[in-house]
């Protein structure tokens, strides 16, 4: 884990201290809107808590809205935050309820996004701490290295497991990534529920928009 100075925490604090607000979702590559600012990504599984961490995150609640069915949502939703940044929720894949004609349409939109979206500086990809690294996580992992954006592992619900569960849980995900391309080599790790690691968080990213 990076430790972040007091000066990087405060620049975490104001970023997300301004507005934050849906922007739109967008479910074909044509309805990509302009960037705008620093473009930063959330994936992971369904269920893993990729809405409630955005909200905690903006301290907006109901900013982001999980979907009624997991694995139903199929669109890239974009909010902005402030001036200078813009958040992108990724569909949470697992696509339990999908067709394989489906899932395939849109993956076939999730690489193209992924490829071809020069202005998206970093994609985080949330681990539930219940479960850990699973293979639609390993899938993603090569999706993001095959698309050559730089990616960094954020482990969620970190408050349900205990003090030595979240230690040894920390190093095999870090075994995960250890050599993979475009993986960020150190963890996020996470409680959107007591707020626990939001403020370094908030600074990662800050350090970003500078």
């Amino acid at each position: 884990m990076t430790t972040f100075s007091e000066s990087d925490l405060q620049a975490g604090r104001r970023l997300f201290n301004g507005t934050a607000r849906f922007r739109l979702g967008v479910a074909q590559l044509e309805q990509l809107p302009p960037l705008r600012g620093v473009e930063i990504a959330f994936a992971g599984r369904s269920n893993v808590g990729k809405s409630s961490l955005i909200n905690a995150l903006t301290g907006v609640n109901g900013l982001a809205r999980a979907s009624d069915t997991p694995g139903r949502t199929r669109e890239l939703n974009f909010f902005d935050v402030g001036d200078h940044l813009t958040l992108v929720d990724m569909p949470g894949y697992g696509y339990a309820k999908a067709s394989k004609k489906d899932v395939r349409q849109w993956q076939a939109v999730l690489k193209a996004y992924l490829r071809g979206r020069v202005g998206l500086t970093r994609a985080f990809v949330l681990i539930d701490a219940r479960h850990g690294v699973m293979t639609p996580d390993i899938e993603m992992f090569e999706m993001l290295d095959d698309a050559a954006v730089p990616y960094q592992l954020v482990i969620t619900k970190c408050d349900k497991i205990n003090k030595f569960e979240l230690a040894e849980l920390q190093a095999e995900t870090l075994g995960h990534v250890a050599k993979r391309a475009a993986a960020i080599q150190n963890l996020h790790l996470t409680s959107a529920e007591r707020g626990f690691g939001l403020e370094d968080l908030r600074a990662e990213i800050a350090c970003l928009v500078k």
